[in-house]
Parts: C-alpha cells; structure tokens; sequence
C-alpha cells in the first residue's frame, strides 16, 4: 500500500463497529452495500479484506434485523483467526461471539447456540449440528461463506446452504472468495449450490483496489534433469509400457505410452468395472494391472517433479505395504519387478542434489542475502518434499515446516497447535523459511512475503492464484515456479497458465457483464431451495398491506420481514428486508481525526483436510436409552454419529416431517423405532466381511437381533454378485446365515438415496401407522422391564427375541417360561422340537 496515500487515513465508524480500527477502503464499503441487498457472492483478489467485507455486513444485519450472524470457515486455523478479528472489530462482547469446532462438546455447542450473537464454526460441525437437531438457523440473519469455491458436490457447505434457506426467518447469505472457480459455469454451479442472486466483482484493475496492491512478478524457471534421475524415471517408464500392453491385450485401451493422460486412465478403469460386472476373470486381472500402474506413475513423478529423495521414501513405503498382511498383487508385483528394483538400487545410490534443490537455495540466497529480504515461502505437492526441503534449507537458513494433520507411514502431520504455533512464529519474524504443503494456500493469514517460490507448478490455476496471494500486499511481490525440463511439470504449466487466464477473462466477464450473469442467477439461484414461492410472494404482499395500515398477517414485525428468493423488491436501503429506516452502509461515517494507520485485517484460510467428526466420546452414557423427543407430529430417526461420512443423515434431515438425532449408537446405524434398527454395509462393506476374514459384520448383526425384534440389514451397491471376485455361493451363505441365524431382514438399495428412501418409509410405517416410539438400546443400556424379560428369554439356548416374545405372550411371565415342560413349549408359534428340548436341557440341567 503507497505510503502516500496512507497520510491522512479515513476510518469507518457505524454500528457494533469498534471506532478508530477499520480503515475505509471504498471498493470494501461497495462490496459491503452489495451484499446488504441480496444474497451474493464476493469476489476480491486475496489480500485486500474479503472478512472485512463480510464484518461490515454482519455489523449492520446484527444492527437492524437482530438475530445473530453465523460464520463459516473450512479449517480450525481459520475459524480461530476470524474470531479473533471480529472480536476486535466488533463492539459485541467477546463471550457472545462463539468458536464451533469439534473440540467443543455437541452439548456444550447446543448451549453456547442459543447464547451466542456471532457463531464462527467449521462447516463440519455445525452439519453434524443441524443433523442431529441440536441447533436452529430460524434466528440466523447473516450466513458468510470463507472459500466459498469449495461448494460442490457434498461438502458441507451445501447442506448448510440448503438447511439455511429453508429454515431461516430472515436469511441474508455472503458467499467469499478471490477464485470462485475456472469457469462461468463453475462460479455459477457455487452461486446456486449457495443460493446466491448476486455476483459483485472487483479486480485489481479497478482503481479502488489498484490503490491497496502492487505488481506481483512471475518468473518461470526451467531445470534440467541429471542423467541418473533421467535414467530411473524411464526405468520406471518401461513398465508403465509393459503393464499398458497387457491392457491392450484385453482390449481397454489402444495405447502404450506411459504419459497418457488420467482422464485416459479413468476411461480404462472403467472398462475393466464394467468386465469385472460380467464375471469376466480379465477384467480383475486387468484392474490390478492398472493399480500398478498408478503406483509406477506416482514413482516417476516424484523422481521427474520432486527429488530423489521423495522418491527414496516412496519406494520405502511400498515395501513395508507389500509385506504387510492382506497386501494386494498389484503391491507385491511392483517391489518385485526387476526394472523397479534397479530403480530403487539407483535412487539409493544417488548421492547428488536434484537440480531443483540447488536452484531454489540460490533464490533464497538472493532473497534473504543480497537483496534483505525477510521472509520467504516455498509451497510444494509432496509431504516427503516438504520435510527434505526443510532440512536442507536448514543448514543454511532458519526455516520451518508447515503441513496438514493427516498422518502417513514415514511422514508426521502437525496438529492444529503446532499450525498456529508455527505461523505466529513467522508473522513474528523468528525464522526466515516457511516450507508448506496445499495446507497454507487458501488464504490464511500468513506474513507478506518478498519471495514465493513454486517448488513445481500446479495443474489448477485457483490454487496457482491462492499461492501468489501470499505476496504483492504492500509491495511488489516476487514468484518463482521451478519447472523441470521435460516433464509433467511441463503439463501442469500449461495448464494452470490457460486456467488462470481463463479465470482472469472470467472474473472481468462478471464484472463487465454482471447484470446478465446476476439475471442468470436470479432466474436458477435458490429454485432448489424455495419451495413455496407463491407463499414468499403472499407474505411480501401481506408486508405490504400491513405498511400502508392493513393488518400485519405475517406473524412478523416490522424489521424482520421474510427476505427468502422473491421477496427481495426495491431493497434500496440495502437491508434485504425493505424495512423503512434502515440505512445500509450510508451510517459507516468516515472520519479523519488523525488516528493511527489502521489498514483492514483480512483473513483467509488454507485446506488441511478440514474438521473431523464429532467423536464417540462425547456420548453420555449416562443416558443410553432414547425416546421420540418433539410435538409428536414428526418421525424421528437416530443416526449413529459414524454414519455422517454418508449423505443419508443429511438427506433425511431436510425431508418434511422427518426429524434426525446423532448419537454414538452401541447397537447399529440407524434406529428407526424400539423394535426396528437398521445395519447398513455397502457392498464393497459386505464382501470385505467374506473375503477378509473379519466376523464383525455378523457380530453387529447378533447384537442388533439381541436388542430389537425386527433387525434390518441394507446391503447398498450394485452388482453385489459380480462386484468382486468371491464365489456367489459364498455370497449367498452369508445372506442365508443373517437371515436364519439371527433373525434378520435383508434388504438392498442402489445408492445412498436409495438407502434414505427406504428409511424414510420404514420409519413412516413403524411410528405412523404402528404407532411405536423409538428407543435406542445398546449393551449400556437400562433396559424396561419388558425389555429384560425378553433379553432373558431371548438369551437361553439363543432363542432370539422374536421366538422370546412369542414365548412371553404365550406363558405371561419369564418365570412360566422355565417352568414349561417340553410339550407345553411345543404348542409355542415358532418353537420346534429340537428347540423345546434345548430350552429344557439349559433351564433345568445341574450347573457345573
């Protein structure tokens, strides 16, 4: 930022504002008065104030429609980073402004809820939250969206999106992000997936925001490989071309060349399915031929791309995986082809640098020596690189390592402590070198730097874009891509160069053409979410009748009118809700009273696997049996906690009438009344149960039969008989042992909807029509009276629960039941002879 324009500095004053702190950057207060009128998305290069934007917006809804605003951020880093902003920049007490992450306590969050102004959560959290009823969005007046780009296919964000718009009295959403996608069409799929009306655009073109960056310099940098590493990479290639010829063989694919494309890949993985579905013995063959492909492939891009070294422990890796038990063929064949262990005969020798290793020592010589820089950061694909780049550059500079938390064999993680540890470390100064994985992409807020260097260029030019925000903020910025001659770095640099021009074009486009782009959305933005349009328009008619004197039939008052799709009518005053009085951002006088430079925090967020589940710990045990909880008009459905990585929890969750609670579930996967549970196993699942050894799936099953009358086990997928090669009697012995030896209900669905479709019918049926509560049993649980009767009865001679009842309701008590002579069990429904003589033998033999 120009000093010179920084002299006398005008500062933003307005409602819940802390007076003195917010800088007035003009293209921030338009975007802000943008996103007061409609739903919309915010598009801002990294780095000029895309939180500050939404804090404006916050600050006012909070002001004039009340409620509270609630704040999504995919990370923990970042979650913790916006509340630490809004807690500053806000005059709300910090108590009531909350952080949802899954170190909090699912009861403890459900509190803190009803308590809170501001919520800022991972989008994890607050989904296992609305799934299992444990907060409302009724009251939410602002929903703000951080990276919002990442709303697409079943992330988080577009249950939320859908449950918000649904559910919300007077919802206003902000979607945020400098990439919004590669395309129109992309941008469009976030905007509709978020239910947003609006595209507000600026670039670094615009004079407002010219003012606040400054040229970023991209310099692309070809190295040439070593003789050696050429010579182990086409070692490798060489099997790549033979593994190809025996698919050609089988006719999937016409080519041998071992840098074909993925996208060809893909087409001849799905072939070989498709031979696999028809019991064709090939097609298995073929398929572990393509693994080991995959894995030939990942070895020559770490030895082309990365280092020898990264290489070195790769090949590690898959030795101790091929000696593992139950290793696969593909594993085994790949250590043991003879090419492939030259290579790592080759690779152990090699005692020299990759040439990438000594080019980006001398950048950051010149960076941090000769030209005084301060600090610098190099980005890279690969872990193993990460953590060789930070030993090398460590002899010669004070650097740190920055990665995600997901541990794998022979490389650390770092928990989210030693994230935030380590970036305070460098925002501080106290080293020099920050070496990051994707996991500090997304705008986290990270120092300016004076150099980022590119280790190897990506093939998605959002990620591309995200790396170089990390420089050009306050002055010119300086990036470096290595790119190694020859290689799939090559490809990638196409790539990521025509993508970002595109996004670039892209971007201007909305600008330039934004009326047509907003009308586009207004025309297919929130169909999907609003599914009472001509209600929406009654209640804004009613608003009106009740201004103009009639009587207020909307059941609202006056400042919380309905601002769902439709309603939006001449929002002049940048409310949403059209109330009179209300100002929009026109109240953030500026002044000039000679306060201290105090430029907009901005903050965004980096993908390091995002938040994890709720775990089981947090169930109390102390009150292991529940019962349909609401107005009794709704169907209830338990879901086992486990079941979230599915989308059936949350497609129940949004059906009408259809009312979803988590729990940490001892007995099964979803508990539909207080004699049905359901056991869901994928196919996939199924098999692994016959193929694997693992006796789980028929031990879940026991215990589902021992607790509940009528057990229910969904086996989900297609092609349960060809899907692997496990001989079909096999198959159908399995199915016959569920179904005789305990009791249960087989029964199979396509897919996931599939899956919550039938679910949905069986709950219907149990609490509709049957009339039956729903009750949840586990081995924890404190059992009715009734319950233990027919545990006891159900557990001699592995009755069951069903012949238990049957015997109950027949003698009246457990006592009659014992004392019952061998004929008398006879006239029995469902005991038979072997049985009564089994029930006689334990009840009244001596006990040794």
């Amino acid at each position: 930022m120009a000093a010179s324009s920084e002299s006398d500095t005008e500062l933003i004053d307005g409602p819940l504002l802390t007076p003195g702190l917010l800088q007035r950057r003009e293209y921030q207060v338009e975007l802000a008065e943008a996103a007061l009128r409609d739903h919309t998305l915010v598009c801002l290069p990294t780095g000029l104030g895309k939180t500050a934007v939404s804090l404006l917006v916050t600050a006012q809804r909070l002001h004039e429609a009340g409620g509270k605003a609630l704040f999504l951020a995919p990370t923990k880093p970042l979650v913790n980073q916006h509340a630490d902003f809004y807690r500053e920049a806000l005059t709300v007490p910090d108590d009531d402004i909350v952080v949802f992450t899954g170190e909090v306590r699912p009861d403890d969050r459900a509190e803190l809820w009803d308590s809170a102004r501001v919520v800022i959560a991972t989008p994890q959290v607050v989904e296992n939250d609305l799934v299992g009823n444990r907060i409302s969005l009724r009251d939410v007046t602002h929903l703000t969206f951080d990276e919002c780009h990442r709303a697409t296919g079943d992330y988080a964000y577009c249950y939320i999106a859908e449950r918000y718009h649904e559910d919300a009295e007077n919802p206003l959403v902000t979607g945020m992000s400098a990439s919004p996608g590669g395309d129109k069409e992309e941008i469009l799929i976030v905007s509709e997936n978020l239910g947003l009306r609006e595209v507000a655009v600026m670039t670094e073109g615009d004079s407002d925001v010219s003012e606040f960056t400054h040229k970023t310099e991209v310099e692309w940098e070809r190295v040439e490989l070593p003789e050696t590493v050429i010579e182990i990479r086409d070692a490798l290639n060489e099997v790549i071309t033979d593994r190809l010829e025996k698919l050609k063989q089988l006719g999937v694919t016409r080519s041998t060349n071992p840098e074909m494309s993925q996208r060809d890949l893909n087409s001849i993985r799905s072939e070989l399915q498709q031979m696999m579905s028809n019991d064709q013995s090939e097609g298995y063959q073929g398929m572990s031929a393509h693994a080991e492909i995959m894995k030939l492939r990942r070895a020559v891009e770490l030895v082309e791309t990365q280092s020898v070294e990264s290489l070195r422990r790769y090949f590690e890796r898959q030795r101790n995986a091929a000696r593992s038990s139950g290793a696969s063929k593909a594993s085994q064949r790949f250590v043991s082809e003879p090419r492939v262990q030259e290579a790592m005969r080759r690779a152990e020798a090699f005692d020299d640098l990759h040439p990438k290793f000594r080019r980006a020592r001398i950048l950051l010589a010149q960076t941090l020596g000769i030209e005084n820089g301060e600090r610098v950061i190099v980005f890279t694909e690969s872990r193993d690189t990460a953590e060789t780049l930070t030993d090398f550059f460590g002899n010669h500079f004070s650097t740190h390592k920055f990665v995600g938390q997901g541990d794998k064999e022979g490389s650390d993680g770092m928990t989210q402590k030693q994230q935030q540890e380590t970036l305070d470390a460098f925002r501080r100064g106290e080293f020099e070198v920050l070496v990051s994985t994707s996991v500090a992409e997304e705008g986290l807020d990270v120092p300016e730097v004076d150099l980022v260097l590119f280790y190897e260029p990506v093939p998605k030019g959002i990620r591309a874009i995200q790396r170089k925000g990390r420089t050009g903020r306050q002055t010119e910025g300086k990036v470096h891509v290595l790119l190694a001659e020859d290689t799939r770095d090559e490809a990638y640099f196409w790539i990521s160069r025509r993508e970002e021009k595109r996004m670039a074009e892209e971007l201007n486009d909305l600008k330039n053409a934004a009326d047509e782009v907003n009308e586009e959305l207004g025309q297919h933005g929130l169909d999907d979410f609003e599914d009472a349009t001509e209600q929406s328009n009654a209640d804004a008619t009613a608003g009106d009748a009740a201004t103009n004197g009639g009587a207020d039939t909307s059941g609202e008052s006056d400042g919380t009118a309905d601002t769902k799709p439709n309603d939006r009518v001449g929002a002049s005053t940048g409310n949403g809700g059209g109330t009179d009085g209300q100002s929009g951002l026109d109240s953030f006088a500026g002044t000039t009273d000679g306060a201290d430079d105090a430029d907009a925090p901005t903050a965004d967020g980096p993908d390091d696997g995002g938040d994890g589940r709720d775990g089981g710990s947090e169930r109390d045990d102390d009150a292991p049996v529940a019962t349909a909880r609401g107005d009794g008009e709704t169907v209830e459905i338990v879901v086992d906690q486990r079941e979230l990585d599915a989308t059936i929890a949350r497609d129940l969750s949004t059906r009408d009438g259809i009312t979803t609670r988590l729990e940490t579930l001892a007995v099964g996967d979803y508990v539909l009344s207080d004699r049905v549970v359901v056991e869901r196993k994928s196919v996939d699942d199924f098999l692994d149960t016959l193929v694997g050894g693992d006796r789980s799936m028929f031990e879940q099953v026991k215990d589902a039969a021992r607790h509940y009358s009528r057990p229910v086990v969904v086996v989900e997928g297609e092609d349960l008989y060809g899907a692997r090669n496990v001989h079909p009697n096999a198959i159908r012995g399995a199915l016959a042992s569920l179904a005789v030896d305990f009791g249960a209900s087989i029964l199979r669905t396509t897919d996931e909807t599939d899956t919550a479709d039938l679910v949905e019918v069986i709950a219907r049926r149990e609490q509709e029509e049957s009339k039956r509560s729903v009750s949840v049993h586990g081995e924890k649980a404190a059992k009715t009276l009734t319950e233990q009767q027919e545990y006891v009865v159900g557990s001699i001679a592995d009755v069951g629960p069903v012949t238990a009842r049957s015997l109950l309701e027949h003698f009246g008590s457990v006592e009659a039941v014992m004392t019952a002579s061998e004929d008398d069990l006879l006239e029995v429904a469902g005991v038979g002879a072997v049985t009564a003589e089994r029930i006689r033998e334990v009840v009244g033999s001596d006990y040794e």
